[in-house]
């Protein structure tokens, strides 16, 4: 479905991402982990065309992305859920989640795709009418999946669901991205909470320093030595 092949990219004069490779299937949930400023975020960015790699290519379903704009990736079916969560805090809840469909593509599927949000996330059903910046941080991340599955993905990015979060809403978030990848949704996931993420990918890869460094299931990684020794502190 997405295949990253020999990416480079440099903020001005640092480079930040060197010959990153990557791969991910229809169907499946892939995490890129690894330590704060090893690259995560940036590959997300370069995919969804936020910013312009130096050099390598990047195709989704056998499209070019290179010479996209970012509403055309979107139109592809890649929805990136940043960072931070980026809510509009002065909006309802219902109006953020129509922010999701603000493609002319998407808005006739709008109301299903409500129904759908509101049955994975029946919390933001009972807050419909609440602004967004009143509600809590996991509320406030359940807002920012919903509003990216309002856009019909066939791949959803997700950059570091988990941060700031209490372990009972970590908990219900990974249980979330489960239920919305066994209905169809192929989840390319960026986290620092190794453990959580790597327990529900099919597969895996390790960043360092702009590098993939490591590669392999899910399980693979969680029994790996190196990972377990520089992210689990085992």
């Amino acid at each position: 479905m997405l295949r990253i092949d020999k990416l480079n990219f440099s903020y001005g004069d640092m480079k930040v991402l060197w010959d990153v490779d990557l791969e991910v299937h229809p169907g499946e949930i892939v995490t890129v982990v690894g330590a704060n400023g090893a690259g995560k975020s940036t590959t997300l960015k370069n995919i969804s065309r936020l910013v312009k790699p130096d050099s390598g290519g990047i195709t989704f379903e056998g499209v070019n992305l290179n010479r996209l704009q970012p509403h055309e990736v979107v139109g592809l079916g890649i929805v990136q859920v940043p960072e931070g969560r980026r809510i509009f805090p002065e909006m309802t809840v219902t109006e953020n989640l129509r922010m999701g469909s603000y493609l002319k593509a998407t808005r006739k599927f709008r109301e299903s795709n409500f129904e759908w949000v509101f049955h994975l996330f029946p919390r933001l059903k009972e807050r419909e009418k609440q602004l967004g910046g009143t509600m809590s941080g996991g509320e406030q991340q359940m807002l920012a999946i919903a509003r990216g599955l309002m856009a019909n993905p066939k791949l959803l990015l997700l950059d570091e669901p988990s941060l700031g979060l209490s372990p009972l809403f970590v908990k219900n978030i990974f249980q979330i991205l489960t239920d919305i990848n066994k209905e169809g949704v192929t989840i390319l996931l960026v986290e620092q909470n190794v453990y959580q993420s790597l327990r529900i990918s099919n597969r895996a890869y390790v960043m360092e320093t702009g590098r993939v460094v490591l590669s392999g299931s899910g399980e693979e990684l969680l029994n790996d030595e190196h990972v377990k020794k520089a992210f689990l502190g085992m």
